[in-house]
């Protein structure tokens, strides 16, 4: 399948974020769009609040010059981040009283997040979703339709 360079690279680092326990929702470093952008915690300053898809008065002035941090518009960063803490069963935007998952850390909380985020990462670029493995079950008169041989070549 034929990705984005951006999609790859986003890819790549949360897969290793996931796997390295460098993944946590809570740290705008360490969360899925500050793994995306390399780990730097610059990119809160684009809203006013944690998991809102309102941009600050900064992240308009990016947006509207067309300003692209590793691929990624402002508004597309935001809606990234929300898909993640939504996924990972956090109420957005974070605020001290909103509630939250009982362990944010959790791997299996993280894969959910996970599996969100890439999910519209694909959409994004109008890419079909990487990890949709329901084709191995389409049957036709009882048989599958598709091997795991033809899936991998």
């Amino acid at each position: 399948m034929k990705t984005t360079k951006r999609l790859e690279q986003a890819l790549i680092k949360l897969y290793n974020a996931y796997h390295n326990n460098r993944l946590n929702p809570e740290d705008c470093t360490a969360c899925a769009v500050g793994n995306i952008l390399d780990n730097f915690d610059s990119w809160k300053h684009l809203s006013d609040a944690h998991g809102s898809l309102k941009l600050s008065y900064l992240g308009l002035v990016h947006q509207n010059l067309g300003r692209k941090f590793n691929g990624y518009t402002p508004q597309e960063l935001l809606q990234i981040e929300k898909a993640f803490l939504v996924a990972c069963g956090f109420k957005t935007p974070l605020c001290h009283y909103n509630p939250k998952p009982q362990n944010p850390t959790s791997q299996e909380v993280l894969f959910d997040g996970l599996c969100n985020v890439v999910e519209l990462l694909c959409k994004l670029d109008d890419i079909p979703y990487v990890l949709d493995y329901s084709k191995l079950f389409e049957q036709e008169d009882g048989e599958p339709v598709y091997h795991l041989q033809t899936l991998l070549a």
